[in-house]
């Protein structure tokens, strides 16, 4: 059995000195917007709570799928370095960039720069760009695959993109590891699914996704951005459905609009044509209680799984954990 964490969204504070030259941009909006709500809100006990956990619950993998940061200012780039360092090796977690990671021109290569180790596929030179992504890393009988939709925008939005060429890449990587009888996981920090969030932070490029997934296939897909727990579902290759996990953010705290921190635990076993699946969500419950576990479900195989049942739209969605 592989076990996998996910998290995302911890959102590294506090933040830097910021100077007047610093704010002479779209950070003048996040800046304000930290001051007023995300400080209050975005606790760093909080994801020290949640990666004490990840490492007593014991996984085999790490996968980060963005926001790690708030204003990409160099110093919280720099933070989030030596924050991956206390994860883990470089081998043992992997990293996409989210669009706060992003924020403004210039930031997204200074991550690449600074977080490279992490977001590097195996026998790969460090990413010098976009067009490094995807990448890919096999652990065990698991590909994990990371896809970029992180790039900087304009001031209140918070938009991600998919375009054809990383599409093309995603699909050659996707084949590649299914030729190998790999389970193939896709991280993703906008989630690749319609109606998940507001217009104003959707993924440009939904449908050139799923249409990638539906050609070529894969067993999972993980993201974040929303910071909520949802599950959805996708049409997958040979009319299977991939479930869609989202988690809620890493450094949220007890009390905002979104649920508390949370983690995902996904254990994967089995063999191609017989993958088993299980999705436990840990996270905060309570002010004073301890990190624990919150629901648990069989995705693929095992004894609780069902068949998902897939709307019109071709999608099915959940926040408890459950198949729709």
């Amino acid at each position: 059995m592989f076990r996998l964490a996910h998290v995302s969204d911890v959102h590294l504070g506090p933040l830097p000195d910021v100077t007047y030259r610093d704010l002479a941009s779209k950070r003048m909006v996040g800046y304000v917007n930290w001051q007023r709500n995300r400080r209050h809100i975005m606790q760093d006990g909080v994801i020290g709570s949640i990666t004490a956990d990840i490492k007593a619950v014991g996984v085999d993998h790490l996968a980060v799928t963005g926001d790690l940061v708030n204003l990409a200012l160099d110093g919280e780039i720099e933070l989030a370095r030596l924050w991956l360092e206390t994860l883990g090796p470089p081998e043992e977690v992997s990293v996409v960039p989210g669009n706060h990671d992003a924020y403004v021109p210039g930031a997204f290569d200074k991550v690449c720069r600074f977080w490279g180790p992490w977001m590097t596929g195996d026998g790969r030179n460090a990413p010098s760009d976009r067009h490094a992504f995807p990448y890919m890393r096999v652990r065990d009988k698991v590909a994990l695959i990371g896809v970029s939709s992180a790039r900087a925008t304009a001031p209140f939005m918070a938009n991600g993109f998919f375009r054809e060429d990383q599409s093309h890449r995603l699909g050659g990587l996707l084949d590649e590891a299914g030729r190998q009888g790999l389970f193939r996981v896709v991280m993703i920090h906008h989630p690749p699914v319609r109606g998940a969030v507001t217009q104003h932070k959707r993924l440009f490029g939904i449908g050139n996704f799923q249409k990638t997934i539906l050609r070529h296939g894969a067993e999972l897909i993980l993201h974040g951005h929303s910071h909520e727990p949802t599950l959805y579902w996708i049409d997958g290759k040979n009319k299977q459905n991939v479930p869609v996990v989202g988690v809620a953010a890493g450094g949220q705290a007890i009390g905002g609009s979104h649920p508390a921190a949370q983690w995902n635990l996904l254990e994967i076993s089995g063999e191609p044509e017989a993958w088993m699946l299980r999705l436990t969500r840990r996270g905060l419950s309570g002010p004073t209680l301890p990190v624990g576990e919150l629901s648990a479900t069989d995705l693929i195989g095992g004894p609780d799984a069902a068949v998902a049942v897939v709307t019109a739209g071709r999608v099915g969605v959940t926040g408890t954990g459950s198949r729709p």
